[in-house]
């Protein structure tokens, strides 16, 4: 099949400026509705990716993910996140953006275009065959991107890309390529609508299962997650009266702060 940049395609809609605002909404939400179902058609891709990333995680590797624009700061985000929600140390997973982290606050656009640098920002981080590098890329076309991927393939590294166009080049390049398909988008072109939705649902199903698979998680319960704040710190003291049948809130807030996480707080209470 030939490819097509449907990320490109005109929207389906014409004149928004002659719109309402609740015509605006109303048209954008029946987009946005079409996300999910085009996700749930990729998850065997999503699977078999995510299961790469648990066997070579169980065997001390990283998690890479690397991109431009709006795919790299969904990239980054989902890393970020990983260390307070999981308890995972910092480096665990890795986002990287053309144009380096002035990138994720501004636009460096040129920054895309750039065949070498994909490969020396992952470089710097020292990556190596035990890690997992997985590109994003809406329109599955972006220089940056995909010249690090062959990198990492040159040198037998396992790669993933998520991207929203079929048969993309992005794809080629990966050995887990998962294509979320969505559509044009509602105002012509910009990617960061349904498909920087449908890239976020595919990287928050990623890192929450990988995270899961690891042991990060017992029950529904992020029982590693770094007390970092008041918030964080009630929500583990409730989550220990109700593990452990605590009735004082001191005392559970107590043994929380005193072992650091809720998991060590019951394996102490336990043992």
């Amino acid at each position: 099949m030939a490819f097509e940049k449907i990320t490109e395609s005109a929207s389906k809609y014409r004149h928004l400026e002659k719109m309402s605002v609740q015509e605006l909404l109303e048209n954008i939400n029946k987009e946005d509705a079409v996300v999910p179902g085009a996700v749930s058609k990729v998850v065997p891709q999503i699977e078999a990716l995510v299961q790469a990333v648990v066997d070579k995680m169980l065997m001390g590797g990283r998690l890479f993910y690397i991109g431009a624009g709006t795919s790299g700061r969904l990239g980054v985000l989902d890393a970020s996140e990983c260390p307070p929600t999981y308890g995972v140390p910092q480096g665990l997973v890795v986002g990287i953006i053309a144009g380096g982290s002035k990138a994720i606050t501004e636009a460096v656009e040129s920054a895309e275009d750039d065949t070498a640098q994909g490969w020396l920002d992952l470089q710097e981080h020292n990556i190596n065959s035990n890690d997992v590098v997985i590109g994003i890329a809406a329109s599955g076309t972006t220089p940056y991107v995909i010249s690090a991927l062959e990198k990492c393939r040159e040198n037998n590294i396992v790669t993933g890309s998520i991207c929203c166009n079929p048969d993309s080049p992005i794809s080629a390049a990966s050995d887990h390529p998962i294509e979320v398909v969505v559509g044009p988008e509602f105002v012509t072109g910009s990617t960061r609508m349904k498909s920087g939705t449908a890239q976020k649902l595919v990287l928050n199903m990623i890192s929450t299962s990988a995270m899961i698979q690891l042991g990060r998680v017992e029950d529904n319960k992020m029982v590693n997650m770094q007390l970092t704040n008041e918030k964080i710190v009630d929500r583990g003291v409730r989550m220990l009266m109700e593990k452990l049948g605590l009735s004082e809130y001191s005392e559970a807030k107590e043994l929380l702060l005193k072992k650091g996480s809720v998991k060590k707080a019951i394996e102490s209470f336990r043992s």
